[in-house]
This record gives C-alpha cells, structure tokens and sequence, in this order.
C-alpha cells in the first residue's frame, strides 16, 4: 500500500514536471524581439503535429512568426532542454555516486576535457562519423572519457574517493585543460573565435541539424542512467552494505561515469562549457522530492531542461540586441551556490 501510494506521488510529480516543462518550451520561444503571443507559438508548433495539425486555426499568424518560432527559437529552446537535461542528470548521478554534494561535470572538469576534445577536432580538421556521430563529439567523448577516470583515480584513496581531493583533482585537471586550450588559441589563430564558443557556452546559430545529430544517443543515454537509481539508492548506505546486497560497486560506478561523461560530452561538443547546471539542479530537485534516485533523477532532468532554457532567456534578452554567451549567466547563479556550500560543508567539518 506505503509503495503504491510512493508510486503514484512520484507519477504525478513527474506529470506536472513535464506539463510545466512544455509550458515552458512555448512561453520562452515566444520570448523575444519579435511581439508572438504564446497561444500563437502553440498553434505554430501544434500545427506541424499529425492528427490536430488540421483542426488548428492559423489565421491571422504571419508566415514570417512560422519562421522564427520554426527555425530559429523552438530549436534553440528544444537544444537547450536536452543539455539541460543531459547536465542536471549527469551531475545528480555524480552527487550519489561520489556522496559529494560538490561533484558535477563542470567542477570535476569533464566539461573542460570534453571541450579540449572539441577544440583538437575543429583544429585539425578531421572530419569521421561513427552512427552519425560528429568528429567533434567523439573527440569530446574522449576527453571528457579521459578527464572522468584521470579524476577518478587520482582521487581514489583506499578504495575510497574523498570530496577534498575529488575537488582538487577536478578543479586542477579542469584548469589544465583550459590552459591547453588558450595555447591552442594563440598557435591557430583563425579558430580562435570557434574555440572561444567552447570556453563560454552558447546556443546561438544553432539548428535543427546540431539537435537532432544528438538527440537520440542523449536521450538514450539520460534513459540507461535512470536504471541505475536502485543501485545508486544502496550507494548511498554505503559501499560495503552495498556489496554485502549484491550491488557491483566497482562496475557501477564504471557503467555511469562513461554514460555520464558521453551524454556530456555529447551536449558539449555542441554548445560548448555550460558549467554548474550538474550542482545547483540536483540540490534543488532534492529539497521538493528527497534523495530516492528513482524520482530525483527524471525530475533533476525535467528541471535541469527548464532552468537551462530560462538562462539561456536571460542571455540572448537581458541586453538585447546584444546576446550573452548563456555559460555566463549559469555561472554568476552557479558560482554563489557553489560558495554557500564550501561554506556548509566547512561547519560540518
């Protein structure tokens, strides 16, 4: 009885999440220069659905609103929940995991490695695809792959991975690679501006074609991680009393620092180093659901997807015309929060 009630309060929280994320796809592709209502943004995006396309009135909405809504605002929006997602789920996965309140792909540097990963690609000019995959993110891939198990293991004392040195260690790589990147900058001059992109995080330009080249495997990937909750859940009393309930420890952990680091590097090979959405999301959704990953991680994602879209708002309107690359904005919120934790975390102590 105690678990069928459980069942249904987290379907209904994940309900009026997915409501409200929709809701919030159409009121922020309304959201700029151009006066759309958001009934008319509706009525756009409805009327390119099968089966209600025809009963949808679009009278009176100009060709040139179809454009923007269309072309460029719904996929910018639509990229921006999937990274959203990708991060906030990749960052709540890393907090059971490590038992760190402080761990997530920007703090650990798997954003920077994934994004040093982009940069050799674009430089070098090679141009592979494996399953549709792009050069640049299998060049993420492997260095976010290579920054995640550097992290893991430097920080790994005693079969134990300490919040001091997991922070450190990701803190030093991250900056390594990003000294990495400005020296890149200064020999290839002429990619200077797309390595910049990678350092600041943006959606701007960005089509159709950059979100539907990543949307499967991302998806797939954020869908694979959610499997994992259960084990994640018995992590969390403890890796012995994990073990002694048969839970591979080890092999878990493995299972979800390459899924993690290809969904990230997967989102950064296309916007570029979006940082602190993985920590403060997860925080968040854990004070409104609690810590049973079985609802924490789809929620974590469902938020990560509105949060990112309403910074990404704040970017390209705040100063409008002028855009704001969207990783800023997710810092001056992000840094603050990372600040009152090494604070919470130091009275603990």
């Amino acid at each position: 009885m105690i678990f069928k009630k459980l069942k249904n309060k987290y379907a209904a929280i994940i309900i009026i999440l997915s409501v409200l994320l929709i809701f919030c796809i159409g009121l922020f592709s309304t959201i700029g220069t151009a006066n759309i209502k958001v009934s008319d943004t509706f009525k756009i995006v409805f009327s390119r659905l099968p089966y209600i396309k025809d009963i949808v009135d679009m009278g009176g909405i100009s060709d040139s609103y179809k454009t923007i809504i269309l072309n460029i605002r719904l996929p910018r929006v639509l990229l921006g929940v999937l990274v959203g997602a990708s991060l906030a789920s990749a960052g709540t996965a890393f907090q059971g995991m490590f038992k760190n309140p402080m761990a997530d792909p920007y703090v650990i540097g798997i954003s920077s490695g994934a994004a040093l990963g982009a940069s050799i690609a674009i430089i070098s000019g090679i141009e592979i695809s494996f399953l549709g995959i792009s050069s640049t993110s299998l060049f993420a891939f492997l260095g976010s792959i290579i920054t995640v198990f550097t992290v893991y293991f430097i920080s790994k004392v005693k079969g134990k991975v300490p919040a001091t040195t997991l922070l450190l260690s990701g803190i030093a790589l991250g900056q390594f690679f990003t000294a990495i990147m400005s020296f890149l900058m200064v020999l290839y001059t002429r990619d200077m501006e797309k390595i910049i992109f990678w350092t600041l995080g943006s959606f701007s330009g960005k089509g159709w074609e950059p979100l539907l080249r990543i949307t499967i495997p991302t998806i797939l990937s954020i869908i694979v991680l959610n499997f994992f909750a259960r084990d994640l859940n018995i992590i969390l009393t403890g890796e012995e009393s994990a073990r002694s309930l048969g839970v591979e420890v080890e092999k878990v952990k493995i299972y979800i620092l390459i899924l993690s680091s290809f969904m990230t590097s997967m989102v950064v090979s296309i916007s570029g180093i979006i940082g602190f959405v993985g920590l403060i999301i997860p925080h968040i959704v854990r004070l409104i659901v609690g810590p049973d990953h079985r609802i924490l991680l789809p929620a974590s994602a469902l938020v990560g997807g509105i949060f990112m879209i309403f910074t990404d708002t704040i970017a390209r309107t705040i100063i409008s015309p002028t855009e704001i690359p969207v990783g800023i904005i997710t810092a001056l919120f992000g840094g603050p929060f990372f600040i009152y934790l090494l604070r919470k975390k130091k009275r603990e102590i």
